[in-house]
């Protein structure tokens, strides 16, 4: 089994990680459900924190699929690139959709994870290499 955490290191700073990353998203096409930037969330606070972001990515049509097949799966819709700081790199990391929806044990599910892989590898490819934008 392959490890289901994707880490893949950013030549980019956080911000602009985060800016390609939501271009590629639109580009593949995907949506773009929510931007969770925990950095700001902390400013509020008077607190300072390094690169901590998290997009959640899905769509519609796959939402469907996912309900259709187990209704109980829709608690792992939508999902997720944690952007963060580790080692003093920019750092881009997301759990296999194949993996994240193997445990629900349906075909249906396991056809779309694997789909949804190779969606989530082009949005990083995308985002972070030279060529991107």
């Amino acid at each position: 089994m392959q490890d289901d955490l994707v880490q893949i290191p950013s030549p980019y700073g956080c911000d602009e990680t985060v800016e390609r990353l939501k271009v590629a998203v639109a580009q593949v096409p995907m949506g773009l459900v929510a931007h969770i930037n925990g950095q700001a969330n902390a400013a509020k606070k008077g607190l300072t924190v390094d690169c901590d972001q998290i997009l959640e990515i899905f769509r519609p049509d796959f939402a469907v699929r996912v309900w259709a097949a187990r209704k109980e799966a829709g608690l792992d819709i939508p999902l997720r690139l944690h952007i963060y700081a580790s080692g003093g790199r920019t750092m881009t990391a997301y759990r296999r959709p194949s993996q994240v929806f193997a445990r629900y044990d349906h075909l249906d599910l396991v056809t779309l994870g694997l789909e949804l892989d190779r969606i989530f590898a082009d949005i990083v490819e995308r985002a972070l290499t030279a060529q991107a934008r």
